[in-house]
């Protein structure tokens, strides 16, 4: 790419749609840096970064080919960047495919193939990987938008390693306008996602000056009303009480109210040392310590927000308290004196809150007597937001932007209603919009007169992206309502020293670029080089085979080391010393499949595509060895840690036995420590129910149970603990494993399914072997064999027909009288029985 052409009035390029973008120098060169290496690519909001994205995936298309990955964080910033693609590229639109979780996994896979760009969100695309549904052979660029998420166990973090190790010619651009709050979260970032180049471009570079104007932030300050105090300070003296109680204990010598998130961690740090040692006091303060958490949060509501948002919030706390299996907290916090006459007093006040009065003021100004178009109220609290449409409704055209999950009360919007909404804001059909944090991040929300903050917020990041959405084009304001000595003066303080420090780090790192670039180059990219070059490093090979280095030691594909002299350091076997003997005593036992796995939530958006009621057995080749894990067990990052190994192939399905399957007779049930005692001490008895469904399917049903300390855990007694134990080896014929956390799972999880299928040469079924089925189980096993019908589905059919062979010869208008059943399952189950036969 040349900046040859810069001065010309339009970009032209390679598959760029002629005569669309406008020719802005900044993005020429930042898209250049980011062609030639994996960049990071700093720019505020407003000024084009997708656009910078955009050339550097045309200039790779045309000159490389391939396919393109772009990751956002949100469904409506998906769909946004989609609609641009389309736009400004020359490329069929049908090629630049959307995938989110309202795309079927097998429709996914099945677009992945044909698409030459595809815009998706991460965990999607983490979930496919997982389940071995794509290849990231030929992408041959990666975008991460709002790479300051990469951080923790966010989906960037696995989908860039997975980029790195599998990608054919890999080359990633990061974007963001806030990177990290300091240096060392912005090499973080970049360490996450093997970026090895920084490119920075402020409102102080002058090719981008004349596209920005300045945004001036007031800060209007709120003084609270009496009764407002007097509820505050009622539920404050609550607080105060229980902290003396914790102070009795000895876990803090904090009594005031305005005790800060670290120093309740503190607390809870020392209550744990208690309850590891099995005294009562521990689980005592605990029970306080939830009650304080939910009365600081009251205190937010009233002082930040609402009267009206307290009240909701106490309706819920009340629910809560009523509802069968209670905590103590609950129902002690609902029903103590003080913080019923705070409520009292809540309930009588006719008013909500000075905030609504101001922000009502602001908006009649900027919008009648300014002549202004639009405005965005940003709100942290969807309470807040509804509470304002309605409030504001009685003067302004409003309506609310909000995420897409239902909460207690207050019903999401879909990815469909958000579009629509922001299309309607940027049609001039309403001129203002309230919206909780879902509208800060890179949405291309239409340039507005006045960004009000409700209140302010606790981060930079955060503060930035709001700010963005005015200023583009002209003149913007910013204003912020805070509430005078309230916690609004602890985020106002905070976010600004941050934005300070932000905006510090930000020159400097343009300042110091090359000398992190080079830091970077050492510990990002040169990692993932390095894990290559070990993979087939003296003969290593695929298939799981390790390469043999001194002392006895070896590292596998994945990078992790293992000890191959047979014994641990205390002189025990480990694990890898079974890895390959003969699987002495092994059952063969050829029996015939068990039980369906079929997701009875066949509208689940990301059900997925396997998991339909199909015998989907899948035998192993030479290869390498085959996981399949239940779609929930995402949560941990054990599938996550397989599907990285060198020789496993992962396999997601909603499994209606146990957590992973490994061979037709081995399907393990997975519990945490806290998981195992939850049985024990709530009354749940769902783990032998599931052990159960697994004993009778599989014909060695594992338990493991993951996590230290399994009889200090809890206040539980040992021969409780043990008699569980017992019960599910003996009554059950469970094999009972213990390990430590979740990579020592993952370890066992590969040495059994080694064991099973390349010793023992078993296959994989998610149907399992059953020794025996009763006459029904067999007729439900026929039956639910059929996809989009699993065992409850089956179960109904042959209690409404009778038979099998009622069910297979019943037209279609009589399964769906069938309670349940719907035209999709009735269309495929006439398919499957009267279609001809084409092998």
């Amino acid at each position: 790419m040349s900046t040859a052409d810069a001065g010309g009035e339009y970009v032209e390029r390679p598959l760029v749609v002629p005569e669309f973008l406008e020719n802005r120098r900044y993005q020429v060169e930042l898209a250049e840096t980011a062609s030639a290496g994996h960049t990071l690519v700093c720019l505020p909001t407003g000024l084009g970064k997708t656009t910078v994205s955009l050339l550097v995936t045309a200039e790779r298309l045309h000159g490389v080919g391939g396919k393109s990955l772009m990751l956002a964080p949100t469904k409506p910033l998906v769909q946004q960047h989609a609609e641009f693609y389309r736009e400004a590229l020359e490329i069929d639109p049908d090629e630049v495919v959307v995938f989110t979780g309202e795309v079927r996994p097998d429709d996914r896979a099945d677009l992945w193939e044909d698409a030459r760009i595809v815009i998706a969100t991460p965990q999607v695309v983490e979930n496919d990987l997982v389940g071995n549904r794509i290849s990231m052979a030929d992408v041959t660029h990666c975008t991460f938008d709002e790479c300051h998420r990469a951080t923790g166990d966010y989906a960037y973090n696995y989908i860039a390693d997975r980029y790195h190790a599998d990608a054919e010619d890999p080359l990633v651009t990061g974007m963001s306008a806030s990177p990290g709050d300091d240096e060392e979260a912005i090499l973080e970032v970049c360490e996450n996602l093997g970026l090895s180049e920084v490119a920075v471009m402020t409102e102080d570079d002058a090719d981008v000056a004349e596209y920005t104007h300045d945004t001036s932030v007031e800060w209007n300050r709120i003084e609270l009303p009496e009764v407002v105090v007097e509820i505050r300070d009622a539920i404050n003296e609550v607080i105060e009480e229980r902290l003396g109680k914790l102070k009795e204990l000895g876990v803090t010598n904090k009594s005031s109210a305005d005790v800060s998130e670290r120093e309740i961690q503190g607390m809870q740090a020392e209550l744990r040392k208690l309850m590891d040692n099995d005294q009562s006091e521990g689980y005592q303060g605990m029970s306080l310590l939830a009650e304080i958490r939910k009365l600081r949060t009251a205190v937010t509501y009233v002082e930040t927000q609402s009267v009206e948002s307290l009240r909701r919030y106490f309706e819920r706390l009340k629910e809560a308290a009523r509802s069968s299996g209670a905590s103590k907290a609950d129902q002690r916090l609902v029903s103590e004196p003080k913080v019923r006459e705070a409520m009292r007093k809540a309930e009588s006040y006719d008013d909500l809150h000075p905030k609504f009065r101001q922000t009502r003021m602001l908006l009649a100004e900027t919008l009648g007597i300014e002549n202004g178009e639009r405005v965005i109220v940003f709100t942290e609290s969807r309470d807040t937001a509804e509470t304002l449409v309605d409030f504001l409704s009685n003067h302004f055209e409003t309506e609310k932007f909000v995420g897409q999950s239902d909460t207690d009360g207050s019903e999401g919007m879909t990815q469909s209603q958000q579009q629509e909404t922001l299309d309607r804001f940027r049609g001039g059909e309403f001129e203002v919009l309230v919206s909780t944090s879902v509208a800060e991040e890179g949405l291309d929300v239409p340039e507005v007169d006045l960004v009000l903050f409700y209140e302010p917020v606790p981060t930079a990041i955060r503060a930035i992206q709001r700010k963005g959405r005015t200023g583009r084009q002209a003149e913007g304001r910013v204003v912020v309502l805070l509430a005078e000595d309230t916690r609004d003066e602890a985020y106002f303080w905070k976010a600004r020293n941050d934005q300070k420090r932000m905006k510090r780090e930000l020159n400097e790192l343009k300042s110091v670029a090359g000398e992190l670039e080079a830091e970077l180059g050492q510990s990002g990219l040169d990692e993932y080089e390095g894990q290559a070059e070990e993979g087939t490093a003296s003969g290593g090979t695929g298939g799981g085979e390790t390469t043999t280095q001194e002392g006895g030691s070896s590292r596998n594909g994945s990078g992790r080391t293992t000890d191959t002299s047979g014994e641990d350091g205390d002189g025990q076997a480990g694990l890898d010393a079974f890895a390959t003997d003969a699987a002495a005593g092994a059952s063969e036992g050829d029996g015939e499949g068990g039980t369906d796995s079929e997701d009875e939530s066949s509208d689940h958006p990301d059900a997925p595509s396997d998991g339909d009621g199909t015998v989907a057995s899948a035998g192993t080749d030479d290869d390498g060895i085959e996981i399949v894990a239940d779609q929930r067990e995402l949560d941990s990052t054990i599938a996550r840690d397989l599907s990285t190994r060198e020789g496993i192939e992962t396999r997601l399905e909603t499994l209606a036995v146990g957590d992973y399957v490994l061979s037709d007779r081995v399907v393990v049930e997975r519990k945490t420590v806290a998981d195992f005692m939850d049985t024990l001490t709530g009354g749940d008895r769902s783990m032998f129910e599931q052990v159960g469904d697994a004993t009778r399917h599989y014909a060695r049903p594992v338990v493991v149970i993951e996590g230290e300390d399994l009889y200090g855990a809890r206040n539980v007694h040992h021969k409780a603990i043990q008699g569980a134990l017992a019960s599910l080896a003996v009554d059950f014929g469970a094999s009972i494993v213990r390990t430590a956390d979740e990579a020592e799972t993952a370890d066992l999880l590969e040495v059994i399914a080694e064991r099973e299928q390349d010793v023992s040469d078993r296959e994989v079924s998610v149907h399992g072997e059953k020794q025996s089925k009763t006459l029904a189980e067999q007729q439900e096993y026929v039956v639910a064999s059929i996809a989009e019908v699993g065992p409850v589905t089956a179960r109904t059919l042959l209690e409404a027909f009778g038979s099998v062979e009622a069910v297979m010869t019943a037209d279609r208008e009589d399964l769906l009288e069938v309670s349940g059943i719907g035209e999709v399952t009735a269309d495929r189950i006439r398919e499957v029985v009267a279609a001809d036969y084409e092998p």
